[in-house]
């Protein structure tokens, strides 16, 4: 069951804060409580609900919905998203309903005459790091509400058609008038028989019973751009649930989730590697292995480094997702680390440089000495 905590408690933000802000509060808590890193029993529960505010509070109008109405001004549960189960999520239509409900079916003559919209659908797809970065497709299948077959969506049964609502006459909508202390007022609402949509069917279709719909399973391949990263959403238009009797479908919505890479970060297009070497090996130089999206790559560590030192392979980052051609860096971030245990051996070659350098070491190992301001330095 999903949190009805506030969206800006859940990630933590001001109810003023930015659309940066709330970006990067979502990757931090994305980081924490991924399931693929978290494996705390409540990991999958609480990424849900991280995920789940961020896709209403990233998204202008859907903040601005919430902002004015709650919850409620969302248009289904759970940030407008009814579980559907198997990481598929279905809903968020029906702002229009709120309006009404404030406002006393003003709207209805938007809808006069036509048959209701199909509700969005969200699918949750996950990927690796790898996928993200270099771009994917993939197969997916998911439930759906779809045209009934065997009426095609009139929800009519087959040899009959629906016919014209005779209560409202086809508009959709019917008109009171009465006589107020200002004179007279019209109130115009949704008509309660046809529902909006102007026809009545009165020879339901036994396979759907009247809805135009029929559940089934769709597949379908979906291509994953390069550069994606965590939370972004892809729209399909048309692919979602089909209207009842006839009516538009609406959208589906891929909701991409990345794995976290063992050891490469990402900021944006640019990536990150700490890259741990030994004493030795800064002051005297070395060629080592670092990992990059295309595989392990040989790099020279020049004689001298420095802790702190920063290397960059440029384009082997990210791909930038609305500039083709344009990818970020790699950052080879340099940690000199300091042995916590020496052999015999190993600590009279250090004294001997000391005893060169002219620096005073501990011969009996205690603190104080050359290793533990080396240490202390690098730390």
């Amino acid at each position: 069951m999903t949190s009805e905590r506030d969206y800006y408690e859940v990630l933590g933000v001001d109810r003023n804060a930015t659309d940066a802000e709330i970006k990067r509060a979502f990757r931090k808590l994305a980081q924490k409580w991924h399931p693929d890193v978290n494996k705390d029993d409540a990991a999958h529960e609480r990424f849900k609900e991280i995920n789940e505010a961020y896709q209403v509070l990233s998204d202008p109008q859907r903040r601005q919905a919430y902002d004015m109405f709650g919850r409620a001004g969302l248009g289904g549960a759970e940030a407008g998203f009814g579980d559907f189960g198997g990481g598929f999520t279905t809903g968020f239509s029906g702002f229009g309903d709120i309006f009404d409900a404030f406002f006393g079916g003003s709207q209805a003559s938007v809808r006069r005459g036509r048959p209701a919209a199909g509700s969005d659908l969200r699918y949750d797809l996950r990927i690796t790091f790898e996928e993200a970065v270099r771009g994917v497709e993939k197969e997916i299948t998911f439930p759906v509400l779809d045209r009934c077959p065997d009426c095609s969506g009139t929800g009519a049964a087959p040899g009959t058609s629906p016919v014209t609502c005779p209560q409202c006459g086809g508009r959709g909508e019917v008109r009171t008038v009465r006589q107020t202390m200002l004179g007279q007022m019209m109130n115009v609402a949704t008509c309660p028989r046809c529902r909006g949509e102007g026809r009545i069917i009165e020879t339901p279709c036994p396979t759907c019973k009247g809805d135009g719909r029929t559940e089934r399973r769709r597949t379908l391949r979906v291509s994953i751009p390069a550069g994606i990263d965590e939370g972004h959403q892809i729209r399909l238009s048309n692919e979602g649930e089909a209207g009842p009797r006839g009516g538009p479908p609406g959208s589906l919505y891929v909701a991409v989730h990345v794995a976290p890479h063992p050891s490469l970060r990402r900021d944006g297009t640019e990536l990150y590697h700490e890259l741990e070497i030994s004493i030795a090996q800064a002051a005297l130089g070395t060629r080592v292995k670092v990992p990059t999206i295309e595989g392990e790559e040989e790099i020279e560590i020049k004689p001298g480094t420095q802790p702190g030192t920063e290397l960059r392979l440029r384009g082997r980052g990210v791909p930038h997702l609305r500039r083709p051609g344009v990818r970020g860096d790699l950052h080879i971030l340099v940690k000199v680390v300091v042995p916590t245990k020496l052999t015999k051996a190993q600590r009279e070659h250090l004294e001997a440089y000391a005893a060169e350098a002219g620096e005073p070491v501990n011969r009996d190992g205690s603190g104080g000495g050359l290793f533990e301001r080396v240490r202390d330095a690098l730390g």
